[in-house]
């Protein structure tokens, strides 16, 4: 049997849909190909806000399924909306990588020394809301493109500072000099970031059973858990929300954290939970969130 696997073009997306495609070889009579696609997000350099959001990297992929011109989709699951049409189906999430973020800068440094009034290159409400709210005397400038791209413009001085995904440096390989790893205290990470999903048509039940196969559980638990948080708040992918769940020794802890647009309002909690009621605290934990006001909080300016 053969697999299409619908993609994005960018160097990233196709190092990850070979990733998916690799696991699914070592199942008996697979084979995969992949069915690479510009997506509506890769074809402008406008800011996300203003063109509709993450979602544009997804929906070229998502109509390839529903075209049948490809079996399975593969995202970085942190730009998939957390609430997905009832046709689609997240079936497979695979071990995470780091889920940090990165300040790449030309000397080094860290969101704590960085000289009062320095340019930081984001294009992420979320990393922008907590950047300006550990530091309100630095600025944020919308920057898009691969990391490649972003990173030429930190180079030729478009800007003082550059936050990137350590999960994209890492699976690109790309190692730098001037480099530091935000703490989950500076820098909470977005819903699922690290994690390769696999989606498909809900309705493709020998796909599902097929992504079934290679999926790992305690991982997928965890990703879609994040999810619930941000969907049970009505958030997007445009909205200062961060979560993180990280399973050890039988427990999960879970830290949330939702912020206004320009920082100046947070709300912060931790809770202790296990796999198997994860998916209730994470219920619990985001109609704790909404008591104190978090969804009028994201929606400040």
């Amino acid at each position: 049997m053969k697999i299409r696997i619908a993609t994005r073009k960018s160097e990233l997306a196709i190092l990850q849909a070979k990733y998916v495609a690799n696991k699914l070889s070592k199942l008996n009579n697979i084979d995969t190909e992949l069915v690479p696609l510009l997506s509506d997000g890769d074809q402008t350099e406008k800011p996300l806000h203003e063109i509709g959001g993450k979602g544009l990297f997804v929906n070229k992929l998502e109509s390839a399924l529903l075209a049948d011109e490809a079996d399975i989709a593969v995202h970085s699951l942190k730009d998939v909306p957390a609430t997905l049409d009832k046709k689609f189906k997240i079936a497979a999430v695979f071990e995470r990588e780091s889920p940090s973020d990165i300040l790449l800068s030309k000397d080094g440094a860290t969101l704590t020394n960085m000289t009062s009034e320095s340019v930081i290159g984001t294009s992420s409400p979320r990393r922008k809301s907590q950047i300006l709210n550990l530091r309100p005397d630095i600025k944020t400038t919308p920057v898009r493109g691969n990391i490649a791209t972003r990173i030429e413009k930190l180079n030729r001085g478009d800007f003082d500072g550059l936050i990137v995904a350590k999960a994209a440096l890492n699976r690109l390989n790309i190692k730098l000099d001037h480099s530091y790893e935000c703490s989950l205290d500076e820098m909470l990470p977005a819903a699922s970031q690290g994690f390769i999903a696999a989606e498909c048509l809900s309705s493709n039940t020998q796909i599902v059973n097929i992504l079934n196969q290679i999926n790992n559980e305690d991982e997928f638990r965890l990703a879609i858990a994040e999810r619930k948080f941000v969907a049970e708040l009505n958030g997007n992918c445009l909205s200062p929300i961060a979560v993180y769940c990280v399973h050890k020794n039988n427990k999960v802890s879970v830290k949330a954290k939702v912020l206004s647009q320009n920082g100046s309002e947070k709300i912060y909690k931790e809770i202790e939970s296990d796999i198997t009621n994860l998916n209730t605290d994470i219920t619990y934990l985001a109609k704790d969130f909404i008591k104190n006001n978090a969804n009028k909080i994201i929606l400040k300016s």
